[in-house]
């Protein structure tokens, strides 16, 4: 089966729609496929889903797309850093579901493995149990929290063969391969793609069973806080 593809609007033909639920790797600039996102928002689809850590920043991201009004909801775990979102959140314009980052990382990766609910003490007694089944284990409250399943994963890895397996470069892993896990068809953005047999099976972080297409492309290595200190006399 055919997995490589010439851009990312090729990869994503036939696969985007309105109303999806999207599923996209990052943690804040790190290991955003940033690629993807730029070829959703001249797609044009809207009233999208998307569970993702955060939103990116303000013009990167999925940022971008809060611009253009294509997203109606977030299902993030942290919303700093993105001044439209919050301004969309604030006033109503746009659908947040709060998930703790553990959680949402959980969540993911259940869908990935079919797994459609999970108890987790994290969030007892706050507003994120609010509307959950709990239950008792050994004298412990835990809610119960539901699997994530896409209709579409969007990440970035660093290399990847022709059969889809991928690694990722240090911290660029983060949120990426459980959320390429939980999507019924996943596309992945790679800086690199080496011949089949090139990779080490112990070092692949996501099987190719995973992943349905590939673009190769160039990326830009943003810092999305920049911190220094003047130089000492």
């Amino acid at each position: 089966m055919k997995k490589i593809y010439g851009s990312a609007a090729e990869a994503l033909d036939g696969v985007l729609s309105d109303g999806m639920l999207i599923a996209a790797g990052g943690f804040g600039l790190c290991g955003i496929p940033e690629l993807l996102l730029e070829a959703i928002k001249e797609n044009g689809a809207k009233n999208l889903t998307f569970a993702s850590n955060n939103a990116g920043v303000d013009d990167f991201g999925i940022g971008i797309l809060l611009q253009t009004r294509q997203v109606k909801k977030m299902i993030s775990s942290y919303v700093g850093e993105n001044a439209e979102f919050m301004r969309q959140y604030l006033s109503g314009e746009l659908e947040l579901e709060f998930n703790p980052q553990g959680t949402l990382a959980e969540r993911m990766r259940a869908g990935g493995c079919g797994i459609p609910g999970f108890y987790t003490k994290t969030g007892v007694g706050t507003a994120i149990a609010e509307g959950k089944e709990s239950k008792m284990f050994n004298g412990e409250e835990y809610i119960l929290e539901e699997g994530l399943f896409a209709d579409l994963s969007i990440v970035k890895a660093w290399k990847a063969d022709d059969t889809g397996n991928l690694i990722f470069r240090k911290t660029a892993r983060n949120f990426n391969p459980p959320a390429a896990m939980c999507g019924k068809v996943c596309v992945a953005e790679v800086e690199e793609i080496v011949p089949r047999g090139s990779l080490d099976p112990d070092h692949i972080h996501l099987p190719g069973i995973y992943v349905h297409r590939i673009i190769q492309g160039e990326h830009e290595k943003r810092i999305e806080q920049r911190t220094t200190r003047k130089r000492e006399a």
